[in-house]
């Protein structure tokens, strides 16, 4: 691998480009990651061609063809105030030393808003593009699926089994100063404060929400509800009957105060930390002979370490992949426009005017049943198990895993409806995966008041050692 060095410029490059393809100027951003290239990665791109995914807010990816008839993929994150608040990132060579199964990049440049990581294209695809397309064809939205749901399954068991290895063989102690330098905080901590006022709401979640209005269930031209933040903040949820202990302004604050990086102190693993399944490669095997034997499994590789760490708190490296690959699923978060033909959802107040009632027929598909069984069983049961075994598991773990969990939904994209949500922020959701989107986060975030259960709870207490 090549490691570009760059000397540092006025503007950010990157910032520029993820702003003008937000803003649906394409080509203006293609020529811009043009001209980045050219200067880190020592060739000149023939083209440069963004891919429109709507994987992630603050990532750009795509491809590039040089001059020379060479061909690569390319991918980039630009965060909010990056230039003050982040050191290095891509840290390449990090998670190969460690034993995890990567694609290392031809040519990585951390300088702050020039941040790139050029691969050599692959012919594979992501393997959540081949997940997508097992739901999309079980709903008749698209043709057969390329590859089958169990292989799906199989390979992400193996990997996560390797990850938890992989954890395990580098659990160590960290103190509270290695914890908070971890650049994964940037996506929990950092996008529920404000920058100059840490003990203050901001960011993200005051972007958001804060002083906002809510489109709730129905369809776009009527609205089941409509509420503002200040009279939704309080308000008791129950989604799919189950009712949960917590309203939606308790969990911001809860974890504003519980996530703070500083208060990781204790155990720290290597890992990547952002590892869902658009930053996975789907490596097909050879299959096995009639008898069963022989052949090459599946394989599933990571990419795009812009989050990796050596340092990592533990209870915090998988929890993206967990939500992402999982609870993100289908088609509410990223393919929000299909929630509202999809799904039937109705949001109601409780006659008491204390709580709001969320009914829908989203489930976990099977696919994500298994990917939820896998992680259960192959990584969050070892690694809390070993965290116990040392001593290291802080007693109110459970909290500090739903807390970032909640975090995920609600601070990746704008869940609210309507027009002032903002295409920029993500906002792209109508009433009803607004309602679906909120109601999960709450899941996500809240416990079953007692008797009750969901998806995640029982995955939990399975875990619990």
């Amino acid at each position: 691998m090549t490691t570009a060095t760059t000397t540092p410029m006025a503007s950010t490059p990157t910032a520029l480009a993820r702003d003008l393809a937000r803003a649906g100027r394409i080509a203006e951003a293609e020529a811009v990651i043009a001209g980045l290239v050219a200067e880190v990665a020592g060739f000149v791109p023939a083209r440069v061609a963004i891919n429109r995914d709507g994987y992630s807010l603050n990532s750009v990816n795509g491809f590039i063809d040089a001059e020379d008839g060479r061909a690569f993929f390319f991918k980039f994150h630009q965060e909010e105030d990056e230039a003050e608040t982040v050191g290095e990132y891509y840290r390449a060579e990090l998670l190969a030393e460690a034993g995890f199964p990567v694609d290392r990049p031809v040519v990585a440049c951390g300088e702050v808003g020039r941040q790139i990581l050029i691969y050599a294209r692959r012919d594979q695809p992501r393997l959540a593009d081949l997940a997508r397309a097992v739901e999309a064809a079980e709903r008749g939205l698209e043709g057969p699926a390329p590859v089958t749901a169990g292989r799906l399954i199989a390979a992400q068991a193996a990997t996560d089994r390797i990850v938890a290895a992989r954890y395990l063989a580098s659990l160590h102690d960290i103190t509270a100063e290695e914890a908070a330098a971890e650049p994964l905080h940037r996506l929990f901590h950092d996008r529920l404060v404000d920058r100059d006022a840490p003990d203050r709401a901001g960011g993200r979640m005051a972007r958001f929400y804060e002083g906002r209005i809510f489109h709730l269930g129905g369809r776009a031209a009527a609205p089941d509800l409509t509420l503002s933040w200040y009279q939704m903040r309080d308000l008791r949820w129950t989604v799919g009957g189950v009712t949960y202990d917590r309203p939606l302004g308790a969990l911001f604050d809860e974890a504003r105060a519980r996530l703070v990086p500083s208060r990781f102190a204790g155990a720290g693993v290597t890992a990547h930390g952002d590892a869902h399944n658009a930053n996975v490669w789907f490596e097909a095997g050879t299959g096995a002979g009639e008898d069963g034997e022989g052949g090459v499994a599946d394989r599933l590789s990571f990419f795009d370490p812009a989050f990796a760490g050596r340092h990592m708190p533990a209870l915090l490296a998988e929890v993206k992949a967990t939500f992402h690959n999982i609870f993100a699923h289908p088609f509410w978060l990223y393919d929000a426009a299909l929630a509202e033909t999809l799904y039937g959802v109705r949001a109601e107040l409780d006659a008491d005017g204390r709580g709001i009632t969320v009914s829908h027929d989203h489930r976990l598909s099977d696919l994500r049943q298994g990917f939820l069984e896998a992680k259960r069983d192959h990584l969050w049961r070892p690694l809390l198990r070993a965290l116990a075994d040392r001593g290291a598991l802080v007693e109110d773990w459970r909290r500090v895993v739903k807390l970032a969990l909640f975090c995920c939904p609600t601070l990746v994209m704008n869940l609210r409806a309507g027009p002032d949500a903002g295409a920029a922020d993500g906002g792209h959701h109508g009433p009803a995966a607004s309602a679906i989107g909120l109601g999960i986060a709450i899941a996500m975030g809240a416990e079953p008041v007692a008797g009750q259960s969901d998806a995640l709870s029982t995955m939990l207490d399975a875990v619990t050692p």
